[in-house]
């Protein structure tokens, strides 16, 4: 099963794709998608769009999982981030594909065990998940990574 989990923001939309077999992950694409701030927003909205159609018809997941927002501390990004995570909802529908979201918290509870998790902590579970010392640079991109892992350890409950 190919799990796409998608870490959504304006200026930056992190993507990370696994192969679930067999309880064996294997991460098989990774990266970014990063709009100019020179942009209107409508612009960035559809580069997003746009980019999320290509990743999705590249690498054809099974099933999609995507952050949820539940709570933002920086008033001024919570619009644009819902806006583009509003696009990215409807690039993945475009396709009829499976959405599955999760908190942030909901993630660090199935990754780490505790709800509370430092990015840290975080990153080094996906890395012990992955059997790696190595993971991309950009946290945006490691946290659609565990977004992915997190669904995939939530299949057998569904």
């Amino acid at each position: 099963m190919k799990i796409l989990g998608i870490d959504p923001g304006m200026a930056i939309v992190g993507y990370g794709l696994i192969e679930y077999d067999n309880n064996k992950i294997k991460l098989t694409a990774s990266g970014s998608i990063r709009t100019s701030k020179n942009c209107k927003d409508e612009e960035r909205l559809l580069d997003i769009f746009n980019d999320m159609c290509t990743i999705i018809e590249n690498y054809k997941p099974d099933c999609v999982s995507v952050e949820k927002l539940y709570f933002f501390k920086n008033q001024k990004t919570i619009i644009p981030v819902a806006e583009a995570r509003g696009t990215i909802l409807t690039a993945i529908q475009k396709y009829n594909i499976p959405i599955f979201e999760y908190t942030p918290m909901e993630v660090k509870q199935v990754l780490t065990g505790y709800g509370r998790a430092t990015k840290k902590e975080v990153e080094d579970m996906v890395k012990i998940t992955l059997e790696t010392h190595d993971l991309p640079k950009l946290d945006d991109t490691v946290d659609a990574i565990a977004i992915a892992i997190c669904h995939s350890r939530q299949l057998k409950f569904l």
